[in-house]
Order: C-alpha cells, then sequence, then structure tokens
C-alpha cells in the first residue's frame, strides 16, 4: 500500500487524485491531506479516505478545523503546518497541487524528509529550478511530473538516455481563442476566458492557458524536468488535446504519448510508474475522432508564450519574477481591474525593472517574488 500526502486536495487536481485513489484500493492510500481554507471539505475528504492528518493554510480557518476534527484526525495549520504534513514519517509520496509558489516550502520538506514528490505545481520548478532538482539529487528522491505535458515527455523518455533526445514538443491546446482571430483581447469578458474548449481547471491555470503563459511556465518546467536546455523545447498547438507531449530524438524519430484529456492518466502514472495499472479510465478511439490537428502557436497574437521563453533562456530570478508577476495579473484581470491583454502587457513591466540575481539561493528567490508580486500590483495601464 503505497501511502500519499495529497497538497490542495480540494483543487480538480486533488479531486481527480482522490478519484484515482478510490479506483485502486489496496495499493493507495491517502495519509494525509492539505487545503487553503476549505476546512469543512477537507474534513469531510479525510473522513472519506480515512486521512489521518489533515492541514489547513489560513490560520482563522485552521482552529475552526481543529475544533471540529475528529478523535484521531490531527490538524496541522499554517503554512508550516503544511510542511510538517509533507514531512510525515509514514508517507511514501507527496503531491503537490497547491496554486503557486504556496507550494515551495512544502516540496522541499518532503524532499528534505526523503520523500518521493509528484508536482502538479509547476510554480515550484519554474521559480526554484535549480534548487529543487538539485535537493532531489541529494536526497534520492524521485521528481515526477503531475502535469500532462510533462507526464507525456516523461513516459516517452522512460529507458532513453538524455543524450537521444533532440528536442522536446509541448502541444497546448490552444484555449478558447487560438482559433478565433476576431477577438478583441482589450474587451474579452472573464466568461470567455474561463470557457475552455478541452480541459475542466481552475481559473488561474485556465487563464494562462488563454494567454498561452501556461505553455511559457511549462517550457521553464520542462527545462528542470529533463535536462533539456529551454531552445531545444518547443511549443505547437493541438486543440483536440490528444497527443499530449512529444519527444524527437537525434535520429529524427518521435515519440508521443496519447490519451483522452483526463489528469488522471498524469496522476495515476506519477503514483505507480513505472508499473502501470488498470485504474478505469476511458479508452482512447482514434477511429472515431477521425482526425488530429497541429499549428504553431501565433506568438505576435499571443505574446506571453514569447515573454516567457525569454525568462526562462535568462534564468536566474527572471523565471520567479515572471511566475509572480503573473500570478498578479491574472488575479487583477479576475477582479475586473485589468483587461485581458493587461496581463502580459503587466508582466512585461515588471521583468524589463527587474535585474535578475544568477544562481539564487531559496530567500532570493522568495525575495524576488515578493517583489515581483508588489511591482505587479502597482502597473497602472
Amino acid at each position: 500500500m503505497k501511502k500519499i500526502v495529497l497538497l490542495g486536495s480540494t483543487g480538480s487536481i486533488g479531486q481527480s487524485c482522490l478519484r484515482v485513489v478510490e479506483a485502486l484500493p489496496g495499493e493507495l492510500s491517502i495519509a494525509g491531506l492539505a487545503v487553503n481554507r476549505d476546512a469543512d471539505r477537507a474534513l469531510e475528504q479525510a473522513a472519506r479516505c480515512g486521512a489521518r492528518h489533515v492541514a489547513v493554510a489560513d490560520a482563522a480557518a485552521a482552529a475552526r478545523c481543529a475544533a471540529a476534527a475528529p478523535p484521531g484526525v490531527t490538524v496541522h495549520r499554517g503554512p508550516a503546518g503544511l510542511a510538517e504534513l509533507a514531512s510525515l514519517p509514514e508517507a511514501d509520496i507527496v503531491l503537490c497541487a497547491v496554486v503557486g509558489t504556496a507550494g515551495l516550502r512544502p516540496v522541499m520538506a518532503a524532499v528534505e524528509a526523503g520523500h518521493d514528490v509528484a508536482l502538479a505545481t509547476k510554480e515550484v520548478l519554474v521559480a526554484a529550478g535549480g534548487i529543487v532538482t538539485a535537493a532531489c539529487r541529494r536526497r534520492g528522491v524521485r521528481l515526477l511530473p503531475v502535469d500532462s505535458e510533462h507526464s507525456a515527455v516523461f513516459q516517452c523518455l522512460h529507458g532513453e538516455p538524455r543524450r537521444h533526445v533532440n528536442r522536446i514538443v509541448l502541444t497546448a491546446s490552444g484555449g478558447p481563442f487560438a482559433f478565433r482571430p476576431e477577438v478583441n483581447f482589450d474587451t474579452v469578458t472573464i466568461r470567455e476566458v474561463l470557457n475552455h474548449p478541452s480541459w475542466n481547471m481552475g481559473p488561474k491555470v485556465t487563464v494562462d492557458s488563454a494567454t498561452l503563459m501556461n505553455k511559457g511556465l511549462e517550457i521553464a518546467e520542462a527545462h528542470w524536468f529533463f535536462d533539456v536546455p529551454v531552445p531545444r523545447i518547443e511549443v505547437v498547438v493541438h486543440p483536440e488535446s490528444i497527443v499530449h507531449s512529444m519527444v524527437e530524438f537525434v535520429d529524427r524519430s518521435t515519440v508521443a504519448q496519447l490519451s483522452v484529456p483526463d489528469m488522471r492518466f498524469a496522476i495515476q502514472y506519477a503514483l505507480t510508474c513505472p508499473d502501470r495499472r488498470p485504474g478505469g479510465l476511458p479508452a482512447l478511439d482514434l477511429a472515431a475522432l477521425g482526425a488530429l490537428h497541429f499549428h504553431r502557436p501565433d506568438t505576435k497574437r499571443f505574446p506571453a508564450l514569447a515573454v516567457a521563453r525569454r525568462a526562462a533562456e535568462q534564468g536566474g530570478t527572471m523565471p520567479a519574477v515572471l511566475n509572480a508577476a503573473n500570478e498578479t495579473a491574472v488575479a487583477r484581470f479576475l477582479r475586473g481591474e485589468i483587461p485581458f491583454s493587461g496581463i502580459w502587457r503587466v508582466v512585461e513591466r515588471v521583468l524589463e525593472k527587474h535585474a535578475s540575481a544568477p544562481d539564487p539561493d531559496l530567500d532570493a528567490v522568495l525575495a524576488a517574488d515578493a517583489w515581483a508580486r508588489a511591482a505587479a500590483a502597482e502597473v497602472k495601464l
């Protein structure tokens, strides 16, 4: 029985993870789960899956959770509580699906405790990839991708030495606007942006998909996951979301991973690899689909992708600033403070002001993150 600590249990990834665990009884179990504020939901989930540990990041919600917790359930409070949960001695693997850089310290705590980490929070590697991957090597733990794109690359690379890799090709759905050239990005509504054609995701990730910023972040993430230079990581728009990514090898053969768009595939593989288990997931019917399409991304219409690529190539604290500025800009858009096109304009202005620090330590990364959030909140458009 593999025991899992699930960080971010009420989000879309967290709920899918619980479904994967329920589909594999006797093989997977939940040792602990963490939420930001929804203490009632956390206790409901703990009762359903038998978890004996719950962490709540928000202090007031954590106090309510502790008062309501049944006997035998330990409540861990605040950001430090998430790190405590990630360090549970009985855990075999920690799945991190919290939003943003809030996942950084719990991931580092899990690594230092010697636990494998299944990572859905792309911002952890975007902001601090060098730090996290070095810690994983030092502690001898596995860092396993949960994003569908990086899971696909991980599966394509199975058993292949890195010297065989020519390039990585990440696929993008294109979001709701890739094939609507008539859209005015200055006036598009929040509802339109959140209407993703293929995936059911949280609002922040859905907005990133609409700007294509998510692919820029995934380029930086793939660089650290797979030790491949940024210029050798490309993006292609694939609206059907069936091919989740590809690897081209030096002999020019290309290997791809395909499945219906359901995050349970990537989650299950991260939790069971290198084994493959029957988990009741839907089969792929290529004949019914009939055709798959691929297009080059239009970086003039979607400049966020090029902005993110430049930050990833520059390295240092620049990717952390990119990520933090983007998180703040997305939040401002969702509050109605800036237009959709303002997201990448805010990010560009913050990046222009930043003097990147090379080879940052964790404190430097967090300081750059905090500076970028403050700077992005003050940008006037």
